[in-house]
């Protein structure tokens, strides 16, 4: 009987060459955050269910694998997301009174994939800003995420802005005044991010504020589809008219230090509910989905004993290689039959190596060229050349 070896449904594993493609591609993302001035962390794939959890919404529970530490007894998490452990490491691990830049990139695992089509383990690579309020943390954040999907071949991107406090506030007016049931402010969350106003205007009722929750999906488009969101926001209390002038400023520094086209979302609720201020994701035409999102989440570590000013992003960098041209030319030098060019071939080989190239060398005289390998070193007319298969 014959056995079949199966991986869990929603979980894939990278083969040759994709698997090299994937871990230099992690490299040259990691290359311009080190550019850039971020230190590197690496934090674990475990951790105690309560610290992952630390500011996160309902959505973030449900997609971590819970289990039980034999040690303590007490519940671990396997992370799916990295944020929290950034914030931990800053809140403790390496506390300084000042700015702090981290990065990191590692495996990620999700309880059940996003969408059919989506890994249930991912390799998320991303940055964050701590103890920096103003927005030109933001702009910096926004201009390296852009840098980092350029090596990764994204070179048109499309960039949303949005702000969390618009919404935010909006559900505080709302539940002061008795327009939204407390228990149904989840679903209303859901709500806004599919767009749904039938079911939008379901949970908040008829009032000038919940006319103002209604339209909030519609108000996406060109940065001029601010004058209209000041119309319709008009009536809103003040705190709400600050929150949409800070999205406004935002939109135009990162106009004038980032090279992308710019739209515009008063009601893009990115992440896993942990953001409260700007937020951004950049998306492509040929992927139907978001290829890196972010945010402003000051505050967050207060849990961890230490609220702070902090911002940042992640992408996915499997979801991004399938953009990549994958990692170029290899080149196999079979093994000559002439003895006296063994010598001569392998300073070849070396020089190649140096110089940057991947060569796979040949062990007998017969053997072809591994796939993957497009090129062939050669010995015509007198000398070595490197020429296509």
């Amino acid at each position: 009987m014959k056995t079949h070896w199966r991986l869990p449904k929603g979980v894939d594993e990278l083969l040759p060459p994709r698997a090299w493609d994937l871990e230099l591609l992690r490299r040259r993302v990691l290359d311009v955050f080190d550019k850039w001035g971020f230190d590197y962390i690496d934090p674990p794939l475990i951790e105690y269910l309560d610290a992952l959890l630390v500011g996160s919404g309902e959505d973030l529970d449900l997609q971590t694998l819970k289990v039980v530490d034999q040690i303590s007894g007490r519940q671990l998490g396997v992370r799916a997301d990295m944020t929290s452990q950034a914030v931990r490491v800053d809140a403790h691990s390496v506390a300084v009174d000042g700015v702090q830049r981290l990065c990191y990139a590692g495996p990620v695992v999700f309880a059940n994939p996003a969408s059919p089509q989506t890994s249930r383990v991912q390799l998320k690579a991303g940055a964050e800003i701590f103890g920096a309020p103003s927005i030109d943390a933001d702009v910096e954040v926004v201009g390296m995420m852009l840098e980092a999907l350029g090596v990764a071949q994204i070179n048109t991107p499309v960039l949303l802005l949005g702000h969390m406090g618009i919404y935010r506030q909006l559900v505080a007016e709302l539940l002061k005044n008795g327009d939204l049931d407390p228990e149904h402010q989840a679903q209303l969350f859901n709500s806004v991010q599919r767009k749904a106003e039938s079911d939008i205007r379901d949970l908040v009722g008829v009032t000038a504020l919940s006319d103002m929750m209604v339209a909030l999906p519609t108000l996406m488009g060109q940065p001029d589809i601010l004058s209209k969101a000041r119309q319709v926001l008009a009536g809103a209390p003040p705190i709400v008219l600050r929150k949409l002038d800070e999205l406004a400023l935002f939109a135009e520094r990162v106009s004038a230090h980032c090279a992308a086209e710019i739209r515009i979302d008063v009601a893009e609720l990115s992440g896993y509910g942990y953001h409260n201020g700007a937020v951004f994701a950049v998306y492509h035409p040929e992927h139907g989905r978001a290829l890196a999102q972010g945010g402003r989440y000051d505050g967050v570590g207060e849990a961890f004993g230490r609220a702070r000013a902090a911002t940042g992003f992640d992408m996915n960098l499997k979801q991004l290689l399938m953009s990549s041209n994958g990692q170029g030319k290899v080149i196999f030098a079979p093994l000559p039959a002439q003895q006296e060019l063994h010598a001569a071939q392998r300073q070849q080989v070396e020089a190649l190596r140096a110089s940057g190239s991947r060569v796979v060398n040949g062990l007998s005289e017969d053997e072809f060229a591994p796939s993957g390998c497009s090129h062939q070193l050669s010995y015509v007319d007198g000398q070595w050349q490197v020429v296509q298969i």
